[in-house]
């Protein structure tokens, strides 16, 4: 009997641990991927095949993203950008963990 609920807390785990969802603040007017997000709260969440999906309110935006993990955590969220305001990537606070959008074709058709 312990091991069927040690079973069935390790399955919720798995599938839990494979979308990813994270909160954010953007203090400044963005752009990612060609598409605008006002200055505000969003949700992220990180999908399997790749993409996110960055929801604010009835509004969402579905982007390429890959993850990276770093080598310590970070003690905050921060944003970063790159030229005009376009959304680059995520360090979530807490963690080790960076949401990297764009293509990753594109990424390795530029190096």
């Amino acid at each position: 009997m312990l091991k069927k609920i040690a079973f069935t807390i390790a399955t919720v785990g798995v599938m839990t641990a494979s979308a990813s969802s994270y909160k954010v603040s953007l203090h400044q007017d963005s752009v990612i991927e060609g598409k605008s997000l006002k200055a505000g709260d969003y949700k992220v969440e990180v999908k399997d095949n790749n993409t996110a999906v960055i929801t604010k309110g009835k509004e969402s935006v579905e982007v390429p993203v890959h993850t990276e993990t770093a080598a310590s955590k970070f003690s905050n969220t921060q944003v970063q950008y790159t030229d005009q305001n376009k959304l680059q990537e995520i360090r979530v606070g807490g963690t080790s963990t960076k949401l990297v959008f764009g293509s990753t074709t594109a990424t390795a058709a530029g190096m």
